[in-house]
């Protein structure tokens, strides 16, 4: 007997959705998964407090996901906000709008912020769960808008974990303002990355790791581009397997472009035009680093992420 979840995560620049039928074995199975990018973390760096378009923005995707878990006959559902949320002031607006809306699916439901620490934990589990014990250990990263997530592991769980507070939205605000970047904002970036990432390092020992798992919307878009996608494809996104070579080439040449040459690409989402440059200077920081300390020659990129593990969690 099977029942109907659903998971949502809503981080600094998406909101996404997954409703998965949920087996007595735990595994998922997928009936809606969707994705809004809202940035609701606009200006969160700089002000401490989300901007009323930002709020207003998520609460409309928020409430069409209500009207589609209503509509599938959802029994349960789990809601987590992740970098944004942790660092802004005026939270208790946005816990008040989820309560709100959840609760029409859930009586009492309302998102919860989770630590950077869980919001590993919780991707790590997704993003393995299709791939063979022998490929551990695993190091799987988690992109975000605000923050990076950094997890070992292996089929037994995980072993160390950390959340840098560095992401796509993050790095472009603060360091990247020219359309296209110019070579010195660039290497601002790559040294503010390296500087976050290597706190992240001396938590999470990578020495032995075998496989660089890559999720969130950053590592699919590069990966998209990479194998030159027409139009995006999430079928033929999962599990690409990219050499470091490629992955280089790809993230310097999103940095290099202007904003109208990144929204011309197929697989570009809108809401992703203005910071992948800033996700493929961290993608590159993370390639170098991973390949000078466990050995690391490629990067494999999941579609499955926090969000399953958020569906797990809830049966488990």
């Amino acid at each position: 007997m099977s029942e109907r979840v659903a998971a949502i995560d809503c981080g600094t620049n998406s909101i996404r959705l997954l409703i998965a039928d949920v087996d007595a074995a735990g595994a998922l199975t997928d009936v809606v998964r969707e994705m809004r990018v809202v940035r609701l973390g606009q200006g969160v760096d700089a002000t401490g407090k989300f901007a009323p378009e930002a709020l207003e923005r998520t609460r409309v995707a928020l409430a069409d996901y209500v009207e589609t878990m209503l509509s599938l006959g959802v029994s349960r559902v789990r809601m987590v906000a992740t970098s944004a949320t942790r660092d802004a002031s005026n939270r208790d607006v946005f816990f008040d709008m989820t309560r709100e809306l959840l609760g029409r699916v859930v009586p009492g439901a309302v998102a919860e912020v989770i630590s950077g620490d869980e919001e590993a934990r919780l991707s790590f589990a997704g993003a393995v769960g299709e791939l063979p014990a022998a490929a551990g250990p695993f190091v799987v990263v988690d992109l975000g808008g605000g923050s990076t997530e950094l997890v070992v592991g292996d089929a037994k769980g995980v072993t160390a974990a950390y959340s840098a507070d560095i992401g796509c939205v993050r790095i472009t605000e603060r360091c990247l303002p020219s359309n296209p970047p110019t070579p010195e904002e660039v290497a601002a970036a790559r040294e503010f990355a390296v500087s976050r990432l290597d706190e992240a390092f001396a938590h999470v020992p990578v020495a032995g790791v075998k496989t660089w798992v890559g999720v969130a919307g950053t590592m699919t878009t590069i990966a998209a581009v990479a194998i030159d996608l027409p139009e995006y494809d999430s079928e033929q996104v999962h599990l690409t397997e990219l050499n470091l070579p490629a992955v280089h080439q790809v993230c310097d040449r999103l940095i290099a472009m202007t904003h109208a040459e990144r929204a011309a690409l197929g697989p570009m989402h809108p809401g992703r035009v203005d910071v992948i440059g800033g996700g493929a200077v961290i993608t590159e920081v993370l390639a170098d680093e991973l390949a000078r300390r466990a050995g690391i020659d490629s990067l494999i990129v999941s579609e499955h992420d926090i969000l399953d593990g958020i569906a797990l969690s809830i049966v488990r």
